[in-house]
């Protein structure tokens, strides 16, 4: 384990976290045994999530180059989980270095390396926060010291709401957020499924709710509700890797097998 010392920012080693699952599953140092211990039994229901969890993070590297493109300037990035490279801001800053970024976690961790995640251009800023999309109200809060609301925010939400249930409201939480941004914004979204996989994805949450962490799979239909009322940019809702990927490199391997998630990104009219 490197970074700082749990003691000092009161991370929680009893119970894994999905966004040291998610670092492990990247191959990187920064998660802890009990991280590890449900990640292997993760593997061995499904020996691709390796492949899952790196085709997300190329997503997010495609989705936010087609924004950039578009003439977004602003990010807010929810459910960051811990750096790996090129993060958010670098790929949409070396489109536009005046790019403003502002990433948001729960797990104090991230906090942890919160300087890497604010290596910002000279021309634009990025910024941490340490908070939870259970409190919507406290990201539109710290998020508006440095992006300004009344100029279009992508509100980039990857691999994030498959870990809120609906008892705590998942639509309505994604709606609050879209809610505070102003028209020409963008939601970009990944969704884990057990569409393809329902015997493997049901052993998956119930090994995962024995160690509390919650696994909200939903079907294309579920997904494609976080969307109702925005306008869905072409080709709409896709498997996480066949969406725009001529904006980046395939993963390895991710066209081994079904990749069991959905993506999209939505413009708010």
């Amino acid at each position: 384990m490197t970074g700082q010392d749990p003691t000092t920012v009161g991370i929680d080693t009893s119970r894994p976290h999905p966004a040291r699952m998610y670092d492990w599953y990247l191959g990187g140092k920064d998660n802890y045994p009990v991280d590890e211990e449900m990640g292997r039994q993760m593997l061995a229901l499904e020996p691709r999530v390796p492949v899952m969890a790196r085709v997300n993070r190329a997503f997010m590297h495609r989705a936010t180059r087609w924004l950039a493109h578009q003439g977004v300037r602003q990010f807010l990035d929810v459910g960051t989980g811990i750096p790996t490279e090129p993060n958010l801001h670098q790929v949409a800053q070396n489109i536009a270095p005046e790019t403003r970024v502002v990433y948001c976690d729960n797990d104090p961790i991230v906090l942890a390396h919160a300087a890497a995640l604010l290596r910002s251009t000279p021309e634009g800023a990025t910024e941490y926060l340490q908070a939870d999309v259970r409190d919507p109200a406290a990201i539109i809060a710290g998020a508006r010291k440095i992006l300004d609301f009344d100029r279009p925010v992508a509100l980039s939400l990857v691999a994030l709401l498959h870990f809120i249930s609906d008892t705590d409201g998942a639509h309505d939480l994604v709606g609050r957020l879209l809610s505070e941004l102003p028209p020409g914004s963008y939601l970009t979204m990944t969704h884990a499924t057990a569409d393809f996989t329902p015997e493997d994805s049901a052993a998956a949450t119930a090994k995962l709710k024995t160690a509390g962490v919650t696994l909200a799979l939903r079907s294309r239909e579920e997904f494609s509700r976080f969307f109702d009322g925005l306008e869905l940019v072409d080709p709409g809702v896709r498997i996480v890797h066949q969406w725009h990927p001529e904006l980046g490199e395939p993963v390895p391997g991710q066209d081994d097998g079904v990749i069991p998630g959905y993506a999209a990104v939505a413009r708010k009219p």
